[in-house]
């Protein structure tokens, strides 16, 4: 099972892409991105920096219990390392990024890995019925819960 963000200004949608990661596997591969990757990503808005957002990962994990089953690893590319550990069997992503879930699964059948099974959450929607977002954080129209901040 494997995961993978920036997890930037962690929030409501993040905690639950997390915790059904973990209702599906047992151990979860978590890759959180680097600020190289975070910066060519081109974001329109401050991201806090690797180490901040780890230990706010790390934070969550240890209030759920589930540090110790998780394995965080640091990701340099959109793919991280799902085009190079042939045990992964699964990915959970959110239906915005699942067209990357799919074109990882192309290029894993290209190199002769096995297919991972994609799992597709909703994007959780704040108060307004708009998708959470950490760029809706930043620009301080939601908070972390999806309250509008400025209704």
């Amino acid at each position: 099972m494997a995961v993978g963000g920036t997890f930037d200004e962690f929030h409501r949608g993040h905690r639950t892409l997390l915790l059904r990661a973990f209702e599906v596997g047992e151990k979860v591969l978590l890759g959180l991105s680097v600020d190289g990757l975070v910066l060519k990503m081109g974001k329109p808005h401050v991201v806090a920096t690797f180490d901040v957002r780890l230990e706010e990962l790390k934070s969550f994990l240890r209030r759920q219990g589930l540090l110790k089953r998780a394995e965080i690893i640091p990701i340099y590319d959109r793919y991280g390392v799902t085009l190079s550990r042939s045990e992964l069997e699964a990915l959970v992503v959110g239906k915005e990024t699942e067209p990357v879930a799919r074109e990882i699964n192309d290029k894993r059948k290209a190199k002769g890995l096995p297919l991972l099974t994609i799992v597709a959450i909703d994007m959780i929607p704040a108060d307004d019925r708009v998708p959470i977002s950490t760029t809706r954080i930043r620009n301080m129209e939601i908070d972390h819960e999806g309250k509008l901040l400025n209704p």
